[in-house]
This record gives C-alpha cells, sequence and structure tokens, in this order.
C-alpha cells in the first residue's frame, strides 16, 4: 500500500545545496526549518559538535525537519525539529520511550540500535529539536530478502525482540495500552467508519465484520509494538538488522500489526523464515491465529488510508485508496473460486 511517509530516513540524503537559515511559516502553526538551520540546531544541542556539512534527506517529511549533520571529524549525526505543536507531542512522549529502549539496547535485550537523542534545543515557538547519532545502515528491500538463515531471520527475531520488551516500558512513556478486546473495538470502529464512506466493496466488508466477530481470532496477548514498521524504518547493513527509527506510534497493542507489512508484502517463501525466526525468539507464544489477524491488519490498513483521505478531503488518495481496495476484493474473489473448484473437483 503506497502511504504518506512521516519523515525521510538519516540515510538518504542529498547535499544541502545554500538554502538560507531563516524559518519559512508553510501555514498557521507549521514552520518548516532549512537543512542549515537545523544544523544550527545542532550544534546548541551538542556541546562542541562542529558542524562543517548538512544534507537534507532525500525524502522530506510532513510533520519533523530532519538533517543529517557531518562534523569536523567525520561523525554524523540527525536532527528532528517538529514543525507544529501535535508533532511536539509526540515527540516528546518518543523521546522518553527511546532513553528507556537504548537501556535494553545496551543490556543486549534489543538486538538493534534506536536513535535515542543525546541533546536538545529548545526551540522559539515551544517544544525541542532532538539530535541523535546516526545508526549504520541502509533502509531495507524487501525485493532482498531472501529464504534461510539471513536477513530474513534476523529480521523475525527482531521483530520479535521488541514484542518481548516489558509492557511496563510503553506504560510509563505515557503512550497507549490496550486490551485485547479494547483492540478488537478499535478495528470495528475503523471499519464502521470505512463502511459510512459508502466506497468499500461490500464483500470486503462482510469479510472484514466475519473475522471481528470471530471471538477466538482475539484472543492474544498484547505486548510492545512498534505501529508504524515499514521498511524504510527498518536499518539494514549486510545479514543484520542495524536499527530501527521512528517510535512515535508505539503502543501496547497486537504484536500481529507489526507482521503485516510482512505477510503482505514479502515473498511467502520468505515469510515463512521471518514467521519460524519470530516463532523462535518468543518465550510466551501460544497465538495460533496471530498470521491470520496480520493479515487482516494489512487489509484494513487500506480502510485507514481511505479514511486518511476522506478527513483531508484529499481526491487523489481518495481515488488511489478505492483502486486498491477494489483490486482486493477482485483478488479475494478469485481466491474464493478457485478454493470452491479444488472442492468440487
Amino acid at each position: 500500500m503506497r502511504a504518506p511517509r512521516n519523515q525521510a530516513q538519516p540515510g538518504e540524503d542529498t547535499p544541502s545545496g545554500s538554502a538560507g537559515t531563516t524559518d519559512t511559516p508553510a501555514y498557521p502553526g507549521q514552520v518548516v526549518r532549512s537543512p542549515l538551520a537545523l544544523a544550527a540546531l545542532a550544534t546548541v544541542a551538542v556541546p562542541g559538535l562542529d558542524a562543517f556539512d548538512v544534507r537534507r534527506p532525500a525524502q522530506p517529511g510532513s510533520d519533523f525537519d530532519t538533517a543529517v549533520v557531518i562534523d569536523a571529524h567525520r561523525n554524523r549525526w540527525v536532527v528532528r525539529a517538529p514543525q507544529h505543536a501535535a508533532a511536539g507531542a509526540a515527540l516528546e512522549a518518543e523521546i522518553v520511550l527511546l532513553g528507556m529502549l537504548a537501556s535494553e539496547a545496551e543490556r543486549g535485550t534489543l538486538p538493534f540500535a534506536v536513535p535515542a537523542p543525546v541533546g536538545f534545543a529548545h526551540l522559539p515557538e515551544g517544544g525541542r529539536a532532538a539530535v541523535h547519532t546516526e545508526i549504520p545502515g541502509e533502509p531495507l528491500r524487501l525485493d532482498r530478502l531472501g529464504p534461510g538463515p539471513g536477513l530474513a531471520a534476523d529480521l523475525g527475531r527482531a521483530i520479535a525482540a521488541v514484542h518481548e520488551l516489558p509492557t511496563s516500558l510503553v506504560e510509563n512513556a505515557g503512550l497507549p495500552a490496550y486490551d485485547a478486546g479494547e483492540y478488537r473495538s478499535r478495528r470495528q470502529a475503523e471499519v464502521d467508519e470505512a463502511a459510512r464512506t459508502g466506497k468499500v466493496p461490500p464483500a470486503l466488508l462482510r469479510r472484514w465484520e466475519d473475522r471481528l466477530e470471530d471471538v477466538a481470532l482475539w484472543r492474544f496477548r498484547p505486548t510492545v509494538v512498534h505501529g508504524d514498521l515499514t521498511s524504510e524504518r527498518v536499518l539494514v547493513h549486510g545479514d543484520k538488522v542495524t536499527g530501527i527509527l521512528h517510535w512515535g506510534d508505539a503502543c501496547v497493542a497486537d504484536p500481529a500489526d507489526d507482521l503485516a507489512w510482512l505477510l503482505v508484502a514479502a515473498h511467502p517463501d520468505t515469510t515463512d523464515s521471518i514467521m519460524e525466526a519470530y516463532q523462535l525468539r518468543r518465550t510466551e507464544l501460544t497465538d495460533p491465529h496471530l498470521a491470520d489477524r496480520a493479515l487482516l491488519a494489512g487489509e484494513l490498513a487500506l480502510a485507514r488510508w481511505l479514511l486518511y483521505g476522506v478527513r483531508t478531503q484529499d481526491p487523489e488518495i481518495i481515488d488511489d485508496a478505492v483502486a486498491m481496495l477494489e483490486e482486493l476484493e477482485a483478488h479475494t474473489r478469485e481466491e474464493q473460486n478457485a478454493q470452491a473448484e479444488s472442492l468440487l473437483a
């Protein structure tokens, strides 16, 4: 599914050129900063940082201004500054969680790095910019994932390590925590809202409602989840996951959500390797319907994309979501027909 990027990755950068240092308001309540302005914030946040070069992300985000600052010793630092008050509030909660996650990484509980801030700079309009050292690695490419004990298995273990974390980490950071019943109700509310748009094929609505009414499907133990995993948020080097970025949507919820993007987009042979490594890493996995809920979450992501377009009154997003929903409905119908024919054979 094509969805809006929250922000670009530190590894995807281009020379900043000669952009000015003056903050430019995009609309009331939002501020967009140049790379040089962000570099200046980084020197305030990290005493002794001597900025030598600054690079802009290849894909700017809609909520945060981000830049990679290179110091005189060729060390690379990432500076993030919220563009509006809501992003600033989300960053503050994320900062608390990242501090605790960094401690887990130091202890080896997490087998990868997280972007824990090492310094802050107060912003004139309120809030703070945060600076962290750049995590080595490149964004994951699903087309390079193959079956077997390599990167696919390490990815499964990395996600499992997140789900093994104490839920108190998220709760103490003030981030949301849901039990299984509450989370199922949230999913039902999404389906109901999508149905009211009149743009979801009726067969898909029936399919989703049947799964939401299946009580057995929703018997799971909530875990810490990243909440917005995509290939851009996972950094890799060789056969290892080196870092996971953007923890602002972390919560205690359904672990299936962190697996949905992989089960939907990766090759089936690869997902088998991911899930096998994931299950071996989990210590208390008694969840026979995990993959079923992950596939459902992948389908419901299309409904959320539609709702995003409706709320923002963006006809291009709405048309895109409707096209993908119709494609999903056609694919589902073909699968059902094939299954029926095999039973009659």
